[in-house]
């Protein structure tokens, strides 16, 4: 990701035993050496990849939090705004987002807490139907950028470039 963006790592240090206490389950290994080169922010203009403390906007935190209130939320009925499945609640299993784009697509991890480590990518696109995809994060993430074959994520096709902007915070 560092090569094809030409992204000069940030270096940014995160307490993670505090993050992944409060959600009970360790994050991804490469999503966290992404967060800790990139930060959260914008890819190519389009892809809303979220951090820590990045402003409400880019916090990975705040997001699942609204996301699990809300699914949790009796008012709304029984329905899930991702269904099939749940929001990711601490001791179970469901959906934690780690990116989204402008033309709504989401991306997420569907985290078992009985199975710590695997972590497949459930993504969303238009159609509303859930894809699974076994590749880490990066590699998605990868994929939606430069692979213009890669539907219906990739991003390549539209010409936006590969760039990346930070978010509205100073990555500490």
């Amino acid at each position: 990701m560092i090569e094809l963006t030409g992204w000069e790592p940030l270096g940014i240090s995160v307490n993670w035993a505090a993050i992944e206490g409060e959600l009970g389950v360790p994050l991804p290994a490469d999503y966290k050496e992404l967060y800790e080169a990139f930060g959260g922010g914008v890819f190519s203009d389009s892809v809303y990849f979220l951090g820590r403390d990045e402003g409400i906007a880019f916090d990975f935190l705040t997001q699942w939090r609204v996301d699990l209130s809300v699914d949790q939320d009796g008012r709304y009925g029984d329905v899930s705004a991702v269904d099939p499945y749940s929001v990711y609640a601490p001791g179970g299993k469901g959906l934690v987002t780690w990116a989204s784009t402008e033309w709504a697509d989401e991306y997420c991890w569907l985290i078992d807490a009985q199975w710590p480590g695997e972590y497949p990518i459930l993504a969303r696109a238009e159609d509303n139907e859930w894809h699974r995809h076994d590749m880490s994060t990066s590699e998605f993430l990868y994929r939606v950028l430069a692979d213009a074959d890669f539907q219906p994520f990739g991003i390549a096709q539209y010409d936006l470039g590969t760039t990346f902007k930070p978010g509205s915070g100073d990555g500490e």
